[in-house]
Order: C-alpha cells, then structure tokens, then sequence
C-alpha cells in the first residue's frame, strides 16, 4: 500500500484543475499497474471520470481491477479538498486472496460513524487506509489512538499508510501503523523518513472476536455497499510470520527538530536549491535556524552572515562566530554601519527637524536584508527567514528587513519552543552546540542603546500563553483573561498588534506548520478587519 494520492503527491492544489495532469497521473497509475503481477497494490490517484475523486486503486494481475472513492472530503485547517473532489457515495469491500479487505482513504477514518459502521456490518478481515496526514506538535500521539480505537470498532486489524516528506508549508510525518484486531501496534513505519514496512496480521483474531462479540449483526448492510472479486496471484510465503518490533515514536521535541529538517530539506531539493543563507546576529533565533539548517542540508551548503552595526554588542558578534566554529559552516562579516549612515545621509532632509525612532531603527534591519538578498542573487543561495511564531504574530519584525527570505523555517514556532528546542539541542549531542550565551543572554533586536524585546512586548511565557488560546483555539479577550488571569489590558493589547500585524504577515515569506494553527494557510484573516477583541 501507498499513501493517498502518491502518483501526484499532496496537496496538489489547482494542478487538479489541469486536465493534463490528471491524465498523466491515471497513466503512471498504470505503469505502475502492469508491474503488480503477483500480489495485491493499493495507490492512491486522482481518478477523473465525469468529475474528479480523491482514490485509492486496487492493482493486481497487471492491472487496475477496483476503485474506492473517499467519501469523506476534508475542507478545514490546511484543507481544500471540496474544491476540486466530489465525495465517493459508498463502501467497497476487495475480495482477494482469501481475503475481504475493506477500504478507507485518510479523513474516512476520522469518523466513527458511518464508514467504520458500514466495514463491521460487512464483516471485513482487515482494513487499509492509505493517508496523506500532515504533522502538527502532539498529533501523532493523538492520531495512534484514534487508529487503534477504529481498528476494535470494526474488530479487524488495519493498516494505516502515510505520506513522508514535506510540500511548501506542510510536512508528513509518516508513522505509519499496523494494528491489530484489538487496537495494538504490531508494526510502525519511520518518522520523517520513506521506509517500506513489511509484516504479517493475524487475521483469524478479527474473526473469532466478531464470533465471540456479535456486535456487528445488529449493523444494518449499507445499500450502497459494493464488493469487488480480485483476481491475483498470491506472493509466495517467504517463511516464518514477519512481526518487526514496532519502534517508540520521537519525543516532542526530536519530532518538531526533525519536521522542520524534513520539511527544508525537501523544500530545497525537489526546488533545485543546494545552498542557503541566514543573518546570524548571535541571537537564539538565528542560531537555532543555522543549527536546522546545518542538519538539513550540511554545513557546506550553509552561509552566516553577521552585520554588525553601531549598536550590536562585540557579544552578539562573539556568539555568532562561535556559533559558526561549533557547526563548521561559514560566516562573513559585513558591519552594515557605512550603509545606514548612506541612508540617514540620503533621508536627512525629508526626515530634519523630526525624532530619531522606529523609522531609523527599521534602516538597520533593512540595510541587513538587502545583503542578503544581495548574496542570493549573486550566488543563488537562498535567504531563510529567522523569525518565530511569538513575533511573526505581533509583527516584531521588519518588513523587507528580517522577514526577507524564501522560506521561514521557525515561523510556526513560538519563542518559549526556540528555547527548548536549543536546549534539547544541546543536550541530545551532550555539548554546547548553540552557545549558551544565545540562549541566556535577554533577547534584544540590538536597533537602538541598551534595547531589549520587553522594551515592546510583554515577557515570551505570558505572550505565547495569550497567543495560544487566541491563535490556536480562537478564544476572545474576555475568555483569555478568565484562563489565564491576566490584566484585560494586557491581553487586548497584544490581540490587538496580532490582528493589526495581519497585513506583514501576508508579504513574509510562507513557513513550516508545527501547531495546530499556523499562519498561512492555515489561517485566513481579513487585513481589513474591523472585529474589536
């Protein structure tokens, strides 16, 4: 088995909406088809007949012989599928190799009710659910249990098989599982990484257990239910059953690394890019992007570059080329000082007889954006963005300064995770690869004397706490300040810069989703907006 439309990958958005790529994906169906000549395959395509579908095609013999239309279309978060699918209308149960196999794709089993129903009723031996699921922080756990719940349900083991890899913003985790009748792993798949898991289900489990715990006579048969005979060669049984220890899935903060190292890493090679370059300022956000990108990519393929300026402290520039040293990656030096005073010089007319502020603080940020992009355009490297989800949602950045970039691989990550993703970091390698001064040193942007970030924002706990409940669970300022206890002024200030930040948020570069809500596509506000928290 495949995951869900692995001839054209997931999402493939509006390539749906071109005839020609969906002709081409039922032509690799099959080619792939005719190579199925003992066995049974499932593959998920788009199949268009009279509308499109999002399917899963039985191969066997040589050939497509069923199709099962998922019937559930999810249109909610990161999906769009109502847009280009029109839903399948029943079950389909595969008979093949003695078997009666019922089929699921993804969002089907995220139901108990009717599919799961319908598959008990028909009384299936195993149950197969190819799936494009993407990752989130603390999904996996959460998406195993549910597996397990649906494979007692229907009293019959299943196998759920996932994407891999990542695509623009999204990232598929795999974590793959086989479970049995009673909802306990037998086997598990890799975690960010292809990997073909093979193993045996006992199937005669599932059917004593339906004997024993009729539950499911009392189901009525769906009238849409539709039964396909397969014709196929049986694999010869290569000997004792195949039982792989099922592995212990990543801990939180191993499966957040490794999304986002998946995720920059897919993103550059199937994009053609084999080097990128960041702003290193000796701050905890840069080096933690360095640090992800060096594991992504290789040190080799990565360039820092610190631009100090007439504010930056000789310790934010010591701790950047510690930084470099202790990752093998290379650092350039360019002191931006010369530039913003050309600014200032250029400004100095329309800007005389005003206050020095946030406009001249913003020429620092800008002057180290357009270097950057610069050595992009000059050496085809591209520019990360280093900048987490705490600022990205109260627009603590600088447009066309720190938020230039191709891709921000911490955009979904609020700043008390940058924190403790360093910090694991360090301690998983048992050495102070991110030096400890980025990480204990207060946070500063370094634009003005002594500047620090709770100059402008409340401290990261508190702010990422009210982000939290308003960003990922939508509640509203009275209902925040209920849970969390804090001042009503604090917590409508700080909704209040989310909402009016909506408009840099759209010109940023797109990042990695890690929440359960991440800005993007994820999110989807009015910039103009006239909601009051």
């Amino acid at each position: 088995m495949l995951p869900e439309l692995a001839i054209t990958g997931y999402p493939p958005e509006d390539l749906l909406l071109r005839k020609r790529f969906v002709v081409a994906a039922r032509r690799h169906l099959d080619e792939i088809a005719a190579s199925v000549t003992e066995g049974v395959a499932v593959v998920g395509f788009p199949e268009l007949d009279g509308d499109l579908f999002n399917a899963a095609a039985v191969l066997a013999d040589g050939r497509v012989q069923a199709v099962y239309r998922k019937r559930f279309l999810p249109n909610y978060g990161v999906f769009d599928e109502m847009r280009y699918f029109r839903a399948g209308s029943g079950p389909l149960v595969v008979e093949a190799l003695g078997l009666r196999i019922g089929l699921t794709i993804c969002e089907d089993l995220w139901y108990p009710t009717p599919i799961c129903g319908d598959l008990h009723a028909a009384g299936v031996d195993l149950v197969l659910a190819p799936a494009a699921s993407p990752f989130h922080r603390g999904k996996g756990e959460w998406r195993d249990k549910m597996l397990a719940m649906r494979a007692r349900d229907i009293e019959c083991p299943l196998v759920f098989c996932n994407l891999v890899g990542g695509q623009d913003e999204l990232v598929f985790d795999g974590r793959s599982l086989a479970v049995d009748a009673f909802g306990e792993v037998v086997a598990r798949g890799a975690e960010f990484a292809p990997e073909v898991v093979v193993c045996d289900l006992d199937i005669r489990e599932g059917r004593l257990r339906r004997l024993a715990e009729p539950r499911g006579r009392r189901l009525e048969t769906s009238s849409e239910l539709r039964s396909a005979a397969i014709v196929a060669k049986p694999v010869p049984n290569g000997g004792p059953p195949l039982q792989p220890a099922p592995g212990l899935p990543l801990e939180d903060e191993a499966a957040v690394w490794e999304a986002i190292v998946c995720a920059l890493r897919d993103y550059t090679g199937k994009n053609g890019i084999d080097s990128v370059v960041l702003g290193v300022s000796g701050g905890i956000d840069s080096a933690l992007t360095a640090a992800l990108a060096v594991d992504a990519l290789g040190p080799e393929s990565v360039t820092g570059i610190a631009m100090p300026s007439d504010f930056s402290s000789p310790a934010s520039l010591a701790d950047a080329q510690a930084l470099a040293e202790s990752l093998a990656f290379k650092l350039l030096v360019l002191p931006i000082a010369s530039a913003v005073e050309a600014f200032e010089d250029t400004l100095a007319e329309p800007f005389a007889g005003t206050s020095r502020g946030v406009a001249e603080e913003n020429l620092q940020a800008r002057a180290r954006g357009m270097l950057l992009m610069a050595y992009s355009n000059k050496f085809g490297s591209i520019v990360l963005a280093t900048s987490n989800k705490s600022e990205t949602a109260v627009g603590y950045a600088t447009l066309y300064g720190d938020m230039v970039g191709g891709i921000s691989p911490i955009k979904d990550l609020p700043k008390t995770w940058v924190y403790r993703l360093a910090r694991w970091r360090n301690a998983s390698e048992g050495r102070e690869v991110i030096p400890a001064n980025s990480i204990e040193r207060p946070p500063s942007a370094e634009l003005r004397p002594d500047q620090l970030d709770t100059d402008s924002l409340p401290p990261y706990d508190v702010l990422d706490s009210v982000l939290e409940a308003y960003v990922e669970r939508g509640l509203g300022a009275d209902e925040i300040r209920r849970e969390t206890g804090m001042d009503a002024a604090t917590v409508r200030k700080i909704i209040h810069m989310v909402d009016r930040a909506e408009y840099k948020r759209r010109q940023g570069p797109f990042g990695i989703k890690l929440t359960p809500r991440a800005f993007g596509r994820d999110r989807r506000m009015p910039i103009t907006n006239g909601d009051s928290p």
